[in-house]
């Protein structure tokens, strides 16, 4: 064996008297002191107080000072602290959901999620300055309130800690103009999209099969 796998005999030896495969992996780096040693106890609390994010793992050790990356952090998540219990309790929201939640009008809420969203807007402030600048954002549309827009932009730019709000901001400014007169005007291109989309359904029923005098005759007696 030890000739087939081209490895040391006493490594082969080693290897057959295993009984879990836990213990391939035993070895001289297998217990060497890593930088990361000194905020594994803070991990394992935070584990225990339900947070799993190995990358929110990471952002918080760095505020502490840990020099190093991701990746070390979210092997120790992996490897060791998937495998310990957590207590029992409620299970966090999904981020689709806050999602659906924030840009839904408040009124449509139901009650429950009204109160799971109240909750999640406690524990994150930059949640609740995101929730607002949707809101406002959607009751512009709304609204048709375009003259607003640059004030909003001007807001959303200045929010530091909403890096993509931020963009989204910049990239608004990029055709002003055509933004404010679509939030301000009551006409829009809704009747064409969606007689493109129909065109577009029945040629996919067609297979390609037929050229455009047919897919206009299709169009026309519809």
């Amino acid at each position: 064996m030890a000739r087939k796998l081209g490895m040391g005999l006493n490594t082969i030896m080693r290897f057959s008297r295993v009984t879990t495969p836990e213990e391939l992996f035993t070895g001289q780096w297998q217990n060497r002191a890593t930088r990361l040693d000194a905020f594994k106890p803070y991990l394992d609390q935070r584990w225990q107080d339900g947070c799993t994010n190995a990358w929110k793992f990471w952002e918080e050790i760095r505020e502490q000072g840990y020099p190093d990356g991701c990746s070390s952090v979210r092997d120790y998540a992996r490897k060791t602290l998937r495998g310990k219990p957590q207590p029992i309790g409620s299970r966090p929201p999904s981020a689709r959901a806050v999602a659906r939640w924030i840009l839904t009008h408040p009124d449509a809420l139901t009650e429950r999620d009204r109160l799971q969203l109240k909750a999640v807007l406690v524990n994150c402030p930059e949640l609740t300055a995101l929730t607002e600048h949707v809101r406002s954002f959607a009751h512009m549309v709304t609204e048709l309130e375009g003259a607003r827009l640059p004030e909003w932009i001007e807001s959303a730019r200045a929010a530091t800690d909403l890096p993509s709000l931020s963009r989204f901001a910049q990239y608004l400014e990029r055709d002003l103009d055509a933004v404010i007169a679509g939030l301000t005007l009551p006409w829009n291109s809704g009747v064409v999209e969606g007689h493109v989309n129909r065109i577009k359904m029945l040629k996919r029923q067609m297979f390609g099969r037929a050229g455009f005098e047919l897919l206009r005759k299709r169009v026309l007696l519809a």
